[in-house]
């Protein structure tokens, strides 16, 4: 905790304020007694004396945790009126920080259950409060898109698919949008960085719902993805079984179709419960995508655009099927 109440019922805020060592310090959300720690690991910060009264403290703050939320609060408020460990009794939690009392940034830096991710977001929502999580090393986005980080998962039409990492080492907040998987269930996408304290920060996490020019990327592709797919096959991966039994349904095999019957192969993120993050529907998105590359003569390449490009590709050809 960065934040506690003194003996004088002062809120001390140790990114800002300097606190007299002799004072008694309190959590400022359940009342308990709080210490003031000033090790040589962590930044100074509270601890709670006894945590089995506090219903507001789900884990153990790192390193990397308090100085990110440091940091964040630091870059905020030079322009936005910002609280840092906003305690919030009706949804029961602490935010990390609260802009303009509409706007939650939720440090996250280490795994959580599903479950618990969806029941915090969904308070927030509940509140009329957004929530932006922003992630921390272990959670960033590495070779494949986990269950739980399709839940931290963000839409915009301009970005499509993305989410937001912390990199405390390198100082730099990064945007990874148009998010893809292809076969293998490898991540592909595009990246931005965006120096610490360099910038408006509000401007900066607005970027993908404003207007831009057209974004792609050309996708990655497998020239031997039939012998990937016999090799998942052979050894009975799940995810292949269940593709291959629903080829034998309308009489196909796998292992007998040419390359292109797997185009696209850079696709779009798929989740059987959804994404926690996302209220906007989906389908038609969806649909956009499979019928432009369905119409596509050639499917030796495959470029990639934002959801914006499908709607539009979508919407003319409906407006030239009208005129005939």
């Amino acid at each position: 905790m960065l934040t506690a109440i003194n003996q004088d019922g002062c809120l001390v805020n140790l990114v800002m304020d300097e606190p007299q060592r002799n004072d008694r310090f309190y959590c400022p959300g359940c009342q308990g007694q709080v210490r003031l720690k000033q090790g040589t690991i962590l930044r100074p910060h509270f601890a709670h004396v006894s945590l089995k009264s506090c219903q507001y403290i789900y884990e153990n703050e790192s390193a990397q945790h308090l100085e990110l939320k440091s940091t964040l609060y630091r870059w905020l408020k030079h322009e936005v009126a910002v609280e840092i460990e906003a305690v919030l009794p009706e949804l029961g939690q602490i935010a990390d920080l609260l802009v303009e009392e509409r706007l939650a940034l939720e440090v996250q830096c280490s795994s959580l259950s599903i479950q618990r991710l969806q029941e915090r977001t969904k308070a927030y929502q509940d509140q009329g409060i957004e929530v932006l999580w922003l992630l921390g090393k272990d959670l960033w986005i590495k070779d494949k898109l986990t269950a739980l980080q399709k839940q931290f998962l963000r839409f915009s039409q301009n970005m499509g698919f993305h989410l937001w990492e912390l990199d405390l080492d390198k100082q730099v907040l990064r945007l990874r949008y148009l998010i893809h998987e292809d076969w293998h269930g490898q991540v592909q996408c595009l990246t931005k960085a965006f120096p610490f304290e360099k910038g408006r920060i509000m401007a900066i996490l607005r970027q993908p719902y404003l207007s831009q020019p057209l974004l792609s990327f050309q996708g990655r592709m497998d020239q031997q993805l039939g012998r990937y797919i016999a090799q998942q096959l052979y050894y009975q991966a799940p995810k292949w079984m269940e593709l291959q039994r629903q080829a034998y349904e309308k009489g196909e095999n796998l292992l007998a179709q040419p390359l292109e019957y797997f185009y696209p192969q850079v696709r779009l993120p798929q989740s059987p419960i959804g994404f926690a993050q996302i209220r906007e529907h989906l389908d038609s998105y969806y649909q956009d995508f499979s019928d432009y590359y369905q119409k596509q003569q050639s499917k030796r390449v495959q470029q990639v655009y934002s959801p914006a490009f499908y709607k539009q590709e979508s919407q003319s050809n409906l407006g030239r099927k009208a005129l005939l």
